[in-house]
């Protein structure tokens, strides 16, 4: 865990508010366990490698720099309704957490109260699956009051058939919500109605937010930009193609969930249109429901989105299933990932690739059709990123009507109208200072245009 405990003491070197103090979850021997199914018990995520499911897991407890000793994988064929192991394994596990002195079991896979309580008995150990530790880095993510309410409501919903807790020696965590807290944290000692109670009035938050949200994009509307929206799995690059595209500072780790909040930004087109960019939450396979549910207002951000970029690591392994769970979600959400006018394709970090397969997945790209093929980029070195800001244009432009507006010279104001509201495609000035111009006008700005500009005529097609 070289790598994890170099970015911790950069962070103390740093003074950040995180190195204050190391939690006791960084001192905590982890024991990341595996148990993945085969047969008729197998999901989705089995078709990735059991290699790179347990790499996953062990990246999810360094994202809140759990100190993992091991990760470890266990052929599971038959689920068991009480400890999810089988007696052997639940023997061995047991073993080991003694050789190692370990402090904490994180279980990759979806646990009942019932197989919790009974595994940390059999343990001697606290225990999370795996919907308890990405709430956990949900928790500690959150920035916004926004971001601390959907993980708070995702933590409610989690915790109604989890009220007995056990295993609470550890220190009070910074951020999260309980899952490896202790002394010093309010226990969660309320009964069923209070946490209802509870998730009733964020509710009633969340549904503050989306008001305002809704009210941020009729705003917008009205301005009016379109917006496009990043989305991928996490660890795709996304922060880091945001911060390329707009040169902004949004955290950009390498390092799963490091963007929790969104983030807009205006975006300025080659020919001089403008776009809102939204950066979102990366997703994960086996997404917890709860937080679906919970970022839904976030989450509207893409629902709404004119243009999707679904960015997806082309160097990582399992792309093609981290893709595939992306879709998912996108499905769950009501996006129409096949629509190919509106999602665009971008295979990042290319730079990783060696030669070979980069002339590889440069050919694949290539041969694609024209509406479906992808920008094939490299965040971090800027490559590719020209070519993926004209199809963004392109994508935009595909509902557009051109006009050709003539301007008196003493217009000045109108013709910056243009500028701001328009794309610009052509100009000529006459002797006299008759200004001749060629835009394009999205859908939703063209009533708008007409009405400003009632003798501008559309440039006849073909």
């Amino acid at each position: 865990m070289l790598h994890r405990n170099t970015r911790l003491k950069q962070k103390q070197q740093d003074g950040g508010v995180d190195a204050v103090e190391k939690t006791a979850a960084e001192t905590t021997p982890t024991l990341v366990v595996g148990p993945y199914a085969s047969g008729r018990g197998a999901s989705a995520r089995d078709t990735r490698s059991s290699e790179a499911r347990i790499a996953e897991a062990v990246a999810l407890g360094d994202a809140i720099d759990l100190d993992v000793r091991r990760g470890l994988v266990v052929n599971l064929g038959t689920v068991r309704p009480s400890t999810y192991l089988g007696k052997g394994k639940v023997e061995e596990l047991a073993e080991i957490c003694r050789e190692l002195s370990i402090g904490l079991v994180v279980m990759d896979c979806a646990l009942s109260p019932v197989q919790q309580r009974n595994l940390e008995t059999a343990f001697g150990t606290k225990v999370i699956d795996r919907t308890g530790l990405i709430l956990e880095i949900f928790g500690r993510r959150a920035r916004t009051k926004e971001g601390t309410l959907q993980v708070e409501l995702a933590h409610l919903a989690y915790q109604k058939s989890r009220l007995v807790r056990s295993w609470t020696h550890l220190e009070r965590q910074r951020g999260g919500f309980g899952f490896l807290g202790g002394p010093g944290e309010t226990q969660i000692e309320t009964d069923r109605r209070l946490i209802e109670e509870r998730m009733a009035r964020i509710e009633r938050d969340l549904d503050h937010v989306k008001q305002t949200r809704a009210t941020n994009r009729k705003t917008r509307v009205e301005v009016p930009f379109p917006t496009v929206a990043l989305v991928g799995y996490t660890n795709a690059g996304k922060s880091t193609l945001f911060n390329r595209l707009t040169r902004s500072a949004v955290l950009a780790d390498d390092m799963v969930f490091a963007t929790l909040d969104p983030t807009l930004r205006v975006l300025k087109l080659p020919h001089r249109g403008r776009v809102i960019l939204s950066d979102t939450v990366g997703f994960i396979s086996d997404l917890p429901t709860m937080l679906v549910s919970a970022f839904r207002a976030t989450l509207e951000e893409v629902v709404s989105a004119d243009v999707i970029l679904h960015v997806r690591d082309v160097a990582h392994e399992d792309t093609q299933a981290q893709s595939a769970d992306v879709l998912a979600i996108l499905h769950e959400l009501g996006v129409d990932a096949e629509d190919r006018e509106r999602v665009i394709e971008v295979w990042n970090k290319a730079d990783l690739l060696d030669p070979d397969r980069l002339a590889a997945t440069l050919d694949a790209a290539a041969h694609k059709r024209a509406d479906e093929r992808p920008a094939v980029v490299s965040a971090l070195a800027g490559t590719g990123v020209d070519v993926l800001l004209d199809t963004i244009e392109r994508r935009l432009a595909t509902h557009a009507t051109s006009l050709n507006v003539d301007l008196d010279p003493s217009d000045g104001r109108g013709l910056n109208w243009l500028y701001e509201t328009t794309e610009i495609l052509s100009r000529a000035d006459d002797e006299d200072g008759t200004i001749h111009l060629t835009v394009r006008v999205a859908p939703e700005r063209m009533e708008r245009v007409q009405n400003r500009f009632p003798t501008a005529a559309r440039v006849p097609v073909g």
